[in-house]
């Protein structure tokens, strides 16, 4: 399962920025939320534990779902991720490393189709292990964007534009809005220089770097801060509230809110 290595390259990428922080600079505020670069180490690991007690022992993770999503309910995100994580600083990443590696060398030999447990609905293996990659790249870019770093990009973004291209129908339905009938053209360019096409050429297209589509869909930088190119109005509206990961609603960041620190 090619997920299972790219999964595996986004943590490896993201675990280089880490290695050179000093003790003070895990408390740094980064532009998500008011999160900490702690807070989103410890939301990763979290997650990872989470989809792997899923598929390692699924009668383990719906206990673990029952005691977690009350006091998640109750108390908020960060507070239960940060109650349940002990590690802070480089002892939280070797944590982190430790499970992620693992993840990446035992999940690349199941089955893709195979389904497993989720706080929401079940979902194929496949699925699960591009979720923990999109969520890996997201969140590790307000940690590249704080540090003042550019994350070495390669074609293993694919997975998150095929996340954000499958999700347009929940965008539209998340934020309480009909879908459209058609979705947009996609004409982006992959790190490599390869051009990536989805859907059949119409009225409205969004063209542009790959990266610039999954930092929108993914809600890392409003469209206006990229180089993507959106025409038509369904595009448009598209791109304005974008939004491939699960939960509730969230608004994009407004203009000019998310940038890496220095440029």
């Amino acid at each position: 399962m090619d997920q299972a290595a790219d999964f595996f390259e986004e943590c490896q990428v993201l675990d280089h920025a880490l290695a050179g922080l000093g003790t003070s600079d895990w408390r740094t505020v980064t532009q998500f939320k008011g999160w900490t670069i702690d807070d989103v180490l410890v939301h990763l690991h979290f997650w990872n534990q989470m989809a792997d007690l899923s598929q390692r022992d699924p009668d383990a993770f719906d206990a673990r779902v029952r005691q977690v999503m009350p006091r998640i309910q109750a108390e908020g995100f960060r507070a239960t991720e940060n109650a349940a994580i002990p590690e802070r600083g480089h002892d939280l990443r070797l944590a982190w490393r430790d499970l992620y590696t693992r993840m990446a060398y035992c999940w690349a030999l199941l089955d893709p189709k195979a389904r497993v447990k989720w706080v929401g609905p079940d979902m194929s293996v496949r699925s699960s292990m591009t979720a923990r990659q999109m969520e890996t790249w997201a969140h590790g870019q307000e940690v590249f964007d704080i540090l003042g770093l550019t994350r070495p990009e390669t074609d293993r973004i694919r997975n998150i534009v095929v996340l954000g291209v499958n999700t347009f129908g929940w965008t539209f339905t998340v934020h309480g809005r009909p879908v459209p009938p058609v979705a947009p053209h996609l004409r982006l360019t992959a790190p490599s220089g390869a051009l990536w096409e989805f859907g059949a050429p119409g009225a409205d297209l969004i063209e542009g770097p790959a990266v610039d589509f999954s930092r929108v869909v993914t809600q890392t930088r409003n469209v206006a801060d990229t180089g993507l190119s959106v025409q038509g109005p369904v595009a448009q509206e598209w791109m304005a509230i974008a939004q491939c990961f699960a939960g509730a609603p969230e608004t994009p960041p407004p203009p000019g809110a998310r940038h890496r620190v220095g440029h």
